[in-house]
Parts: structure tokens; C-alpha cells; sequence
């Protein structure tokens, strides 16, 4: 069995911890998810994954090899793609992702893909809520998440850290925030896709878990910064959404000794099998991208 498809199936049963739903995703059989990580433990000598009839999770050495074997498949992908002959790209691609990461990320990097490609069209949807890619006609989304949907491919590309942040003037007007527990004393703004009314914190090995009051609730994180500007109260927000607020003096970081979970950002696509040569540029240049142009 070729090994690179081997290694394929393996980093996406990682995300989605089920043969099945890797199946599903990659168009083959449960039979061929199986042999695929067959082969890659043959490979590497040793178990990959604990499995059990309810969860399949990465034992030590598949969490090792993980990050490894990612970089290693788009090396090998970039390599063959290079020799390719190579046929200028054009079309139109439609492209879904959140208003906030559309209008301070994803535009500076589209607009050097576009320059690079002149013949090529870009139709963005900004949407926070996740789309019927397929019935939308949508061919790929970039979306910040834990893991992708177990019914999407899906490519982290980035990083994206979060911290607590709130305005001079409604820290002024209430009770200092010294601990994670101080949160439930003030007023906090929630993200309706996100973490709404618990939010977790971490500090080295300490983890709490805050119920938090929530008053104002919206599904798009540019209002929550609006709102958290003018005072409304406390909110988590992505660093490359708020850090220039907290640089002009708007906004100050909150706890900052805690760490809120980080998220990855995925490009999400329908299938592997049906990608376009257009798609798949678009694909390998944003990951590139942010490996350049680091999200803080």
C-alpha cells in the first residue's frame, strides 16, 4: 500500500478518533482505514491508537509522530506538484469564512494569491454560522475550531490564541478581576458558537471552569470587540482581532498569567477525490501563508 495515502488516513483519523468517520470523509472503505493504519504501524513498529468500541484515541508514539508525519505528506505533495507540469490557474473559487478573520487575516493573504494569479476569482462569503458547503456551492471554508466536522476535510493552517479582555472604563467602574473566580462577579460577553457561559482557564497545571453571566450574546466576534470597546464588559477575543485595540489603549488583556484553550484554524473542503487544481493552490498557499506570516 502506498505509504503517503497510508499516512493520510492516519492524521485524519487523528481529527475525527473514528474509522468510520475517516471513511466517510476519504471515500473508502472501513476496510481500507483499517489496513491503512495496519501499515502504518507495521511501519513504525508499534500501536498508534488505543481503540475501543466507543473511541479510538493516539497513544503516546501516534501523538509524537502526528505533527511529523503532517509535514512530511505536504512535502511529498509539494514536491510531486512541482514537477507537474503547470497550467495557469484561472477560474472562480468561492471561499466562506467568519467576518473577523475574513477582514483583518484572510484578505491581505488573498489579495497576494490574487496577484500572483491574475486570472483567478475570488467570491468570499463572510458567515460566522458553519455552511452546507456542497448546497451553498462553496469550495472551501476556513474555520477556527477544535477539530474539523467529522464530515469535512480539513487542514490546520494556523494557530489561534484568545485572551480575557475588557475596556479602562468598565474596569474603572467595577471590582478588580485578580482570579478566574472574579469573573462571576462582573458582566461578560459570549460568543454564541463558542464557549457561552463556562469559559476554562489554565495555568500551568491548574485548570478552572468559570460559569460566567452573559447578558450580551452575539454569533460575531468584530460586535463582541465593538461592544467590549464601549465598556459593555468581559469578553475572550482572538489576539489577531484585538491585539491593535490593546496596542491604542482601547482594550486591556485580563488575567493575563491564565490561557484560555487554543483553537486551530482549518481549511475545510467536502472531498479530497474532486479537488480542483485551483483549490488545491489556493489550499497549499494559505497554509504557507501563515506559516510565513504568523498569527499572534
Amino acid at each position: 500500500m502506498d505509504k503517503i495515502v497510508a499516512a493520510k488516513v492516519f492524521i485524519d483519523v487523528a481529527h475525527t478518533g473514528s474509522f468510520s468517520a475517516t471513511a466517510d470523509r476519504l471515500t473508502m472503505s472501513r476496510a481500507m482505514v483499517t489496513r491503512s493504519i495496519a501499515v502504518m504501524e507495521e511501519w513504525f513498529e508499534a500501536r498508534l491508537f488505543h481503540r475501543t468500541t466507543r473511541k479510538v484515541s493516539l497513544t503516546n508514539v501516534g501523538v509524537e509522530c502526528l505533527e511529523d508525519l503532517k509535514r512530511w505528506v505536504d512535502d511529498t505533495e509539494r514536491m510531486i506538484d512541482q514537477f507537474k507540469p503547470k497550467a495557469e490557474l484561472q477560474g472562480t473559487v468561492r471561499v466562506a469564512t467568519s467576518m473577523s478573520f475574513g477582514h483583518s487575516q484572510l484578505m491581505p493573504a488573498i489579495s497576494e494569491f490574487m496577484s500572483l494569479n491574475t486570472k483567478v476569482k475570488i467570491d468570499v462569503e463572510l458567515l460566522d454560522s458553519p455552511q452546507d458547503l456542497i448546497n451553498n456551492r462553496i469550495d472551501l471554508a476556513i474555520r477556527i475550531a477544535k477539530s474539523p466536522p467529522p464530515y469535512l476535510l480539513g487542514k490546520p493552517i494556523a494557530k489561534c490564541r484568545s485572551i480575557l479582555v475588557a475596556s479602562p472604563h468598565y474596569l474603572n467602574k467595577n471590582q478588580p478581576i485578580n482570579s478566574p473566580e472574579d469573573l462571576v462577579h462582573h458582566q461578560c460577553l459570549g460568543h454564541k458558537n463558542i464557549e457561552t457561559n463556562t469559559w476554562t482557564l489554565y495555568k500551568d497545571d491548574l485548570k478552572k471552569v468559570i460559569n460566567v453571566n452573559c447578558r450580551l450574546i452575539t454569533n460575531e466576534a468584530t460586535s463582541l470587540t465593538q461592544a467590549c470597546i464601549h465598556g459593555a464588559g468581559v469578553s475572550f477575543q482572538p489576539i489577531y482581532l484585538i491585539q491593535p485595540f490593546i496596542d491604542n489603549g482601547q482594550l486591556v488583556q485580563i488575567l493575563p498569567g491564565w490561557a484560555l484553550q487554543d483553537l486551530d484554524i482549518f481549511v475545510l473542503y467536502p472531498s479530497r477525490k474532486h479537488l480542483s487544481p485551483i483549490v488545491r493552490a489556493i489550499i497549499d498557499f494559505l497554509s504557507d501563508y501563515f506559516t510565513r506570516n504568523k498569527i499572534s
